[in-house]
Order: C-alpha cells, then structure tokens, then sequence
C-alpha cells in the first residue's frame, strides 16, 4: 500500500532525485546482493570496480564521455573513491594495444555502492550518445550555426540533460528555456508554423514578431508555410528588410524534394538582389549524414532536432576488477586496476597497470598524461565541477586534433 501511495502521488511518470540517489532505481538483483553481503558479513570487502565499453555504436571511432557531473552528485556522500576522465573527454573504447579503455574507477566497499550501478550507468550512457552525436555534427559543420531542437522528441523530464549533453557536445544554442537555464545560456529559436497559421498571413506573422520579440532576438522568418521557399524569402525580405537576419526552412519530406537544390536557389536569388547576409537555416532530418551536404549547398545554420535526442546510447558496463587488492576479473575482462594514459601530441592512448607511472609515447615519443582523475575522495566532490561552457571549450580544442 505505501509502494502504490507513492507511485500515485506523481503528476509524471519520473524517478525523484532523493529516489535516484538511493539506490531506488536500481535493478532488483543488485538490492539482493547488497542485502546478502551486508548479511554474511561482507560488507567491508573493498573492491575496485571500472567502466568500459567494448565498442561504439555505428562504427564510430570515439565518443565524447558524458553525464559525469551527474556521476559526481550520485556518489557524493558514499565512502567510495571514483576517478574518472574529464567530462566531455574524447575517448576511445580500446587503446592502441587494443585494450578497453576504463573512463571511470571506482574503489571502496563494494556494499557502498552497488545499487548505484544501474543509475549511474544511465547517466553516462544517453548523455555520452547525445554528447557524441553533438560533437559529429559540430565536428562536420564546424563554423555553421547549430541549435539543438531535440527536446520535443524524448520525455520532458530529460530536456536539461538533452540540452546540456548537446551544447557541451559543440553545439552553439538550445531551443528550450530550462535547458539554456542549465547551461546559463539564452534559449534560441525561431518560430513555429502555428505562429503564421494564427494570423492567417506570413507577412502580419513576420512583422507582428518583429514588433512584439525583443530586438536582441534574431529576425528569422519561417519560409515555408503556404507557399514556395524562394517565393516566401522574397515577401520575407519585403516585410522586414534589413532587419531580417534570417530565413529558415523546416520544408516537410513529402514536399521537399532535393533540398540542397532549394538551398542554391534561395542563396543565389538573395545573393542577386544584394541580400548575401541573410542566413539560411535549415531543420528537420538534419543529421550526421545529411549535414555535410547541406552546407556545401550554402546552408548557414540548422536546428537539429530527432538525431541528437534519439542519438544510440553507448554500452558501458561496470565490472570488479580487484577484490581486497587482488586481481579477480570475470573471463573476458583484465584484472587489476588500471591507469590510462593520454600522448597530448598524437592523440593515443596507453593503458597500463596503476603502478605504471608517466610512459613515454611509444609512437611519437611524447608525453602522456593520465586521463582518470579524482573525482571523488572518500565520498566528497574533489573539485569545483566544470560549467558547460568550460566542457564545450574542451571538446571543441579535442575536435580540432582528431577525425571523424
């Protein structure tokens, strides 16, 4: 009765924070195996645990870690040491001896943290797909603007971590108002069809935006409601001249056609009439894909929404690796715990037995720099956490060293 009292005293369908923190998130069998531990007598076995993946999604060569900030806050309080690679860290699944690299380690009593595995691999496995996906489209786009439009497709409870993972990821803005409050951002965006359908004309739509948005608001006009893209830039740039900073096209499949096509037609008709720095955006289905096309054909910015909040989450897992300071790893995994090890000049990686201390590349012969950091020391935040903006900084200096 007090299970069911408290399910149904939710408006939404979402675990509170209190709740995640407990453990009440949890796969069943790992409360089981706590409470069996803690009853034979177990429950100060000290245990190093890390956390690998075997490969990513899609083929992908790396991915950007995510979600650790939220890490942080969970383990916060428990008597555990967690170290862990940077937020927004670049990594790869396997190091150049092909051994899979750790992006977290964990070492305390394993009673003090097992029911927060299943959290914990939660946080970092949708926010390091989401925060990957950003950073393919950035690392593609580069110098185009990007606003994440993700949110409408995942539940709404999820917008800040969707928001926050995307901007860290690269991107330059988000459309909603928490998650440009999580980020200490202003929210983007331009406007929606409903907007013209209301006043039943793009030009009244257009000007009344104009006379009621804040003027800091760029002036981008949605161009394909009723009519032709080329024909609706032309009314839109005769309604609000040299105000309009923009034009944006959300054109639907079933109309499209071959939109980069569009694209080269409405930039060189603007380009003709004198107007070469109206913008063009484009949004809906862009992705890792399409992109690149799509700013070849002069395309300035996008509004990328389904390809960030349905990005494939990656696969972590949490194994114990050394029980009591012996090695005990499961078949298939490598005992002990683990250092890994960063040449900052040629971008591989080295992982090496803890003891092992400052290598020199064997590649390029530079110097390398251990990725697992303290996170937390005996259940406290180690260090002030990074904003977004700092961690955006911080892929956008990796992405400038590696491919796609």
């Amino acid at each position: 009765m007090n299970l069911v009292k408290k399910l149904s005293d939710r408006i939404f369908h979402v675990a509170r924070d209190r709740e995640i923190k407990n453990g009440r998130t949890t796969d069943v069998y790992f409360e089981r195996t706590r409470k069996i531990l803690e009853e034979k007598g177990l429950g100060n076995v000290k245990v190093v645990a890390e956390v690998t993946t075997s490969d990513l999604p899609n083929n992908w060569k790396w991915a950007v870690l995510g979600g650790i900030e939220e890490v942080a806050k969970l383990f916060e309080g428990r008597n555990v040491n967690l170290y862990s690679m940077p937020e927004g860290t670049i990594f790869y699944p396997k190091d150049s001896r092909n051994i899979r690299v750790p992006v977290m380690v964990i070492e305390g009593p394993y009673i003090e943290f097992c029911i927060l595995e299943t959290p914990m691999l939660g946080l970092i496995c949708q926010a390091t797909g989401v925060c990957t996906m950003a950073a393919r489209i950035k690392k593609i786009a580069w110098n185009k603007l990007l606003i994440a439009f993700g949110i409408r497709r995942m539940h709404p409870a999820l917008a800040p971590m969707l928001d926050r993972a995307a901007f860290i990821g690269g991107f330059d803005g988000v459309s909603s108002l928490i998650g440009a409050e999580t980020i200490k951002e202003k929210p983007m965006g331009t406007m929606p069809h409903s907007l013209i359908i209301m006043f039943g004309s793009q030009k009244k739509a257009w000007k009344a935006f104009d006379e009621v948005i804040d003027p800091s608001v760029p002036r981008i006009a949605l161009v394909d409601t009723y009519f032709d893209e080329k024909a609706e830039t032309l009314m839109a740039v005769e309604a609000l001249g040299g105000k309009l900073y923009g034009v944006r096209l959300d054109t639907p499949t079933s109309r499209r056609g071959d939109l980069g096509e569009i694209v080269r037609e409405i930039r060189w008709e603007l380009d003709l009439r004198g107007h070469k720095n109206v913008k063009i955006i484009l949004s809906g289905g862009i992705n890792d894909k399409n992109i690149k096309e799509y700013c070849d054909a002069g395309a300035d910015g996008f509004g990328v929404g389904t390809a960030l909040s349905n990005a494939p989450t990656v696969d972590f897992a949490m194994d114990i690796v050394e029980k009591e300071g012996k090695p005990v790893a499961k078949k298939g995994k490598l005992g002990g715990k683990k250092g890994v090890w960063r040449c900052m000049k040629c971008m591989r990686d080295l992982v090496l037995p803890h003891t092992e201390k400052n290598p020199v590349c064997p590649f390029c012969g530079g110097k390398m720099e251990e990725l697992l950091k303290p996170l937390i020391v005996n259940g406290k935040i180690k260090s002030k956490l990074p904003s977004p903006k700092e961690i955006r900084e911080y892929v956008l200096f990796q992405l400038g060293k590696i491919e796609i």
